[in-house]
């Protein structure tokens, strides 16, 4: 079970926090793209700093708590995850300048879908033969020394296992030289799986940031496995990456990571604390 709700001012006072601070963002948007017809060279630059900037601050106002095992590697990087939030752009996105490659849907979802195409986010719909034109896309920005971040499971699952995943994808790390690093995420709650922080099936933006301020904050856990090379057959690449993953993901739902500290229960020493469920 998630555990206690917060107090409903507390609610109230983080959703009016994460409403103001995605109001900023909307003005630095609107300021860039002002910029950006004055010094174009200059807010191109500029443009992954000031989004990773706003990232991390909005990490600071979420409920949330990251833990990182491991550091991303130095230079350009193809980044592959599993995907289970849309948490996960922005906790992945505050650790190092990336471009993303998301699901379709996000960019349909409001206010955050807007920023996220501001930001230079790649969408590709899932089936819809876009596979070959995002990876040309893919390789443009890996040949210029951009990092991408991709989720080739090609959607969001429950954060247990890792789903399979696209290798196609995989092969622009290969056409444009640089080697490719699996990231896991996990969520925590109580020192066990959180039932709260996926984003699936057809649940809203709104009502999962609302369930998410509704409750004291999750435990988020990252790995950074070793880079590999893409040398090889697609095939190989794809296993060993989801090995890997899957790995990083069973080591975090083991606890082995685990930092937070679980809620208190009810007690017969201390009848004022929430029942277990």
């Amino acid at each position: 079970m998630p555990g206690r709700s917060v107090s409903t001012p507390r609610r109230v006072i983080r959703l009016m926090t994460v409403i103001g601070w995605i109001a900023c963002g909307l003005l630095l948007v609107c300021w860039v793209q002002l910029m950006q017809q004055l010094q174009p060279a200059r807010v191109d630059r500029q443009r992954q700093k000031l989004t990773r900037w706003w990232m991390r601050n909005l990490i600071r106002i979420l409920p949330l708590q990251i833990r990182v095992t491991g550091a991303p590697a130095s230079g350009t990087t193809l980044w592959v995850s599993n995907h289970v939030s849309w948490l996960d752009i922005v906790v992945l996105g505050a650790q190092a300048p990336v471009h993303f490659l998301s699901k379709a849907e996000v960019r349909d979802w409001p206010v955050i879908g807007w920023l996220a195409r501001q930001a230079g986010t790649l969408f590709i719909k899932r089936g819809g033969g876009q596979a070959r034109r995002i990876k040309k896309t893919m390789v443009e920005h890996l040949q210029a020394g951009e990092s991408v971040l991709v989720f080739p499971e090609g959607t969001t699952s429950s954060g247990l296992a890792v789903l399979p995943m696209h290798g196609l994808l995989l092969t622009a790390a290969r056409d444009a030289g640089v080697p490719v690093q699996p990231v896991t995420i996990g969520y925590r709650r109580n020192q066990r799986p959180d039932p709260v922080a996926p984003f699936v099936g057809d649940d809203s933006f709104q009502r999962h940031l609302v369930r998410l301020l509704s409750l004291p904050p999750t435990c988020i856990e990252i790995v950074f496995h070793p880079p590999v090379t893409a040398d090889q057959p697609v095939n190989e690449l794809s296993r060993h990456i989801h090995q890997e993953i899957s790995a990083g993901l069973k080591r975090i739902h083991s606890g082995e990571f685990d930092t937070c500290e679980p809620l208190p229960v009810r007690t017969a020493a201390g009848p004022g604390l929430s029942r277990l469920p």
